[in-house]
This record gives structure tokens, sequence and C-alpha cells, in this order.
């Protein structure tokens, strides 16, 4: 992707201090954007993820908020708003879950998929209609929801986060419908990616094993990288894809291929 793919867009990433988000605002300070970095409690990540897109020539803002909030939401915005007077680009990043067996109904209630749906679809709902005005102004608007296979497939670590990323999938495709021409909304729907996510939740030794596992499960024989995820979604937000939208791109290294359809 040519490095001045977003020269002089404005790129708001949620939940973009460690992981995927933070690739993707360092990838976008790469590729030319000024962007708004976003935390709830990794203040001192998402500083350094802020100086790693300044190296790159970005101007940034970190704020925090929870995307469960709707005021929070509008507060995102205005932040880019006020900094730069516009925005261009809104990846929908920040995301949550619960592990718990699929077979395991008893270890899910009502409150674990009422917490799950408030950020991974409420709140990618809340972003995209604070972001929509100024979007839909500069007339070629980019949305991204960071997914999952977990949607398509119904695997991932609970049942109430497959059925979150399949909710925020149709919303994907619902929402191109509705906000075209002006806004393009796309969802990356990435397979396992080796993240500090994973890592804290299972301690590095099981770390390293999950990442072999999922090497190995892939027809790509590799595991996936924050990078990969933010490579698709520069795609999808430069003009390479300005004829793209309401799709639902699997970046999974092939695994879907081998799961029961």
């Amino acid at each position: 992707m040519q490095q001045g793919a977003l020269l002089g867009k404005v790129a708001l990433v949620t939940g973009s201090a460690t992981g995927i988000g933070a690739a993707i605002a360092i990838t976008f300070a790469q590729a030319g954007a000024n962007v708004v970095i976003n935390y709830t409690k990794s203040k001192a990540e998402a500083e350094a993820t802020a100086e790693l897109a300044r190296e790159r020539g970005a101007e940034v803002r970190i704020v925090s908020g929870d995307v469960a909030k709707d005021e929070d939401c509008r507060r995102l915005a205005q932040a880019a708003l006020d900094a730069w007077g516009r925005i261009d680009i809104l990846v929908n990043n920040a995301g949550t879950t619960k592990f718990a067996a699929h077979h395991d109904l008893d270890a899910l209630d009502g409150k674990d998929f009422t917490r799950l749906y408030a950020v991974n679809v409420v709140g990618a709902f809340q972003m995209i209609r604070a972001c929509r005005d100024a979007l839909r102004a500069g007339g070629e608007g980019a949305v991204v929801n960071i997914s999952s296979i977990a949607g398509t497939a119904g695997v991932g670590s609970s049942v109430a986060y497959a059925a979150s990323k399949g909710a925020l999938n149709t919303m994907t495709i619902s929402l191109a419908r509705a906000l075209a021409p002006q806004i393009r909304v796309n969802a990356i729907c990435p397979g396992y990616v080796a993240t500090r996510w994973f890592k804290d939740r299972f301690g590095p030794e099981r770390f390293e094993q999950i990442n072999a596992e999922q090497a190995e499960a892939a027809p790509l024989k590799r595991t996936g990288q924050p990078k990969d995820i933010a490579d698709a979604a520069l795609f999808l937000c430069s003009a390479a894809s300005r004829h793209i939208t309401g799709e639902l791109l699997l970046v999974d290294g092939g695994l879907h291929l081998s799961l029961p359809r």
C-alpha cells in the first residue's frame, strides 16, 4: 500500500492503545493520517502508541472513553473535530469478551450478553452515529468494524462473543446500505491474532503453544499478527477500495476453509 494512501485524512480508532488497534493507528499514521487514539484503562500504552504514530509524522490526540457510553462516543468525535475540523475514517476496534466453553451454558448469563453487546455492538453503532455527519461531509467517509471469524462461524471465546460479532456483521451490512453513497461501511473478521490479550489470559508458555497450533491449523501456516489486520484496514479505508462497501473480509490465514459450514 502506498505510504501516502491516507495523506491529509483524519482517523479515529477506538481501543487503540494496544494490540490490533495500536497497529492500525500506527499504520494509518505511516500512511499520512492524523489519528485519535482511544483507551479506557491503558493510558501509558496509549501514550506509547501515540509516540510511535508521531514518529511517523502524524498529529495525534489521545482521548479516554468507554464506547458503551454514548456521551463518551460523542466526546471522542468532538475531539477529532476540535483538532482538525474533520473525520474521514472511523475504525471500531474496541471490544470485549468473556471466556466460556460453548457447551457450558451455565458459564454465561444475561448480564454477560448485555455487557458484550454494549461494547461490541452498541458501542460501534454509537461511534458511527457520533461521527456520521463529519464522515458524510467529506463525501468519502470510511468505517471499518473489527469483527471476528467468531461472527461468521460461531466459534471463539464464548457463545456470547460469537453472537455479538454476528450482530456486528449484520449491522455492518445494514449501515452500508443506509449510509451510502457518502460513507462506506465494511468489517474485518480476523481469525486468531497473537496479541497481548491472549498472552495475558493464558500465560507465555500456553500463548506460544496456541500460536503454533493456530499456525498449523491455518492453510497459510502462519500465525495472524496485528499488522495483518492493520494492513487490511488500511486497504478498506483507502481509495483502492472505493468501490467496496458492506463487505465482511475474512483475514484469518484461510482458517475458515477448515471450519464446519
